[in-house]
């Protein structure tokens, strides 16, 4: 066998789901937790960022991300952006893969941090978690939520809560993350489940 095939076939054996090994790159998670600030809950549970996980671009990045997530049970998926006001979904969880293009994203509501996001990264929201556009430049993003849940628009304004608080609580942790499987999501925000 030779090199270029070998490693064609073992990176589809370590990542199942990707075309080739080079298309999906194994990193670690940037991991951001948000308190909760009185308007937006936020989570206990972090906000993962894998950075620079994905080469494909453009329209075959979207199809890629829109299958990779698919494979891993994460539907319900829509190609667009990220609204330009602070805002969090009570009733899913949500992945944002972004196929195209960059933007500076403020993450946690009005306290929380602002954080540059561009092709090639996979950010997965705790349901609560606020996120808002701030601008950017071509920004595509596709969107997915586990089990293909639907989500609501939620932006901190007096009386969404404590029914919020309720269908946030009520979710369960979602048993795959969108870009990794089995591993990543589940094992951390497990881990962090055991300890509340």
């Amino acid at each position: 066998m030779n090199r270029k095939k070998f490693l064609g076939w073992f990176g589809t054996l370590l990542l199942p789901g990707a075309k080739t090994f080079s298309q999906m790159v194994r990193v670690e998670p940037i991991q951001l937790v948000f308190k909760d600030d009185g308007q937006i809950p936020n989570s206990h549970y972090p906000l993962l960022i894998y950075k620079n996980a994905f080469e494909p671009r453009g329209d075959e990045g979207a199809s890629w991300l829109e299958k990779r997530f698919r494979e891993q049970n994460w539907t319900n998926s829509w190609r667009n952006g990220i609204y330009s006001f602070h805002h969090y979904h009570s009733t899913s969880h949500e992945v944002l893969g972004i196929y195209s293009g960059s933007a500076m994203v403020h993450l946690g509501g009005e306290q929380g941090q602002k954080v540059k996001i561009e092709a090639g990264d996979i950010i997965v929201i705790p349901a609560g978690v606020g996120h808002k556009n701030l601008g950017g430049e071509d920004l595509g993003v596709v969107g997915a939520y586990p089990d293909g849940r639907n989500w609501d628009i939620n932006t901190g304004k007096p009386g969404e809560r404590p029914g919020t608080d309720k269908n946030i609580a009520a979710l369960p942790i979602p048993r795959t993350d969108p870009f990794t499987g089995k591993d990543g999501l589940p094992q951390i925000w497990g881990a962090v489940g055991r300890q509340g």
